[in-house]
């Protein structure tokens, strides 16, 4: 909290649930946790923050309006369109697509995102041309939720966008992975923070 100089003792994070739900900030800050997937405020000097661990962390910043937000979004939020939901909002207050800037965070790289059958035929029973977000290799069936998150952000004719490729799962780019621990078969993991405060 130091380093981005908030005088506040926590940063704003909701209590993420996988869903499509978010949060506007009201003017009086309660401390309570909100159960949702995506803070929104206009508010200065409030870090807001979510948690990830191959989940990927979405910043969407409005610097005409000055409003910003924290999204999570893992593969249940992706589907939900939580990040369609937050656009739609920040429309609906007066933004311009065209002012918006968001940046997807580290998550998990395709090439070790594996998944089973039903999830693939979950996603294409919603839309057929879902299937290029998957990739074929040796029987196996990957998903790409770099390229599902951001084609939803593009889908609104949004031009700012900047994508951190790291992946999560890799050792060697220092971030926690549930998914890794799994492999690994330790018994718990870390969470990445990601967090943005208006000054």
């Amino acid at each position: 909290m130091k380093k981005i100089n908030s005088k506040r003792k926590k940063v704003f994070l909701p209590k993420q649930i996988h869903s499509n739900k978010f949060y506007s900030i009201p003017k009086k800050i309660s401390n309570k946790r909100i159960k949702c997937d995506a803070i929104i405020t206009s508010q200065k000097r409030i870090p807001i923050g979510v948690l990830t661990a191959d989940c990927a962390p979405i910043i969407i910043f409005d610097p005409k309006r000055m409003v910003v937000s924290m999204i999570h979004a893992g593969w249940k939020g992706a589907f939900k369109e939580i990040v369609k939901k937050v656009i739609t909002f920040f429309k609906k207050k007066g933004s311009n697509v065209k002012d918006l800037i968001v940046v997807i965070g580290p998550c998990i790289a395709v090439k070790n995102y594996e998944i089973k059958k039903d999830f693939l035929k979950k996603f294409l029973k919603k839309d057929k041309k879902n299937k290029i977000y998957f990739k074929f290799s040796h029987n196996k069936i990957f998903f790409d939720l770099r390229k599902y998150i951001s084609f939803q952000v593009k889908s609104f004719g949004i031009n700012k966008l900047e994508i951190i490729n790291k992946d999560t799962f890799s050792r060697k780019n220092s971030y926690f992975s549930a998914r890794r621990s799994l492999v690994k078969k330790e018994k718990d993991y870390g969470r990445n923070i990601s967090l943005i405060m208006i000054n």
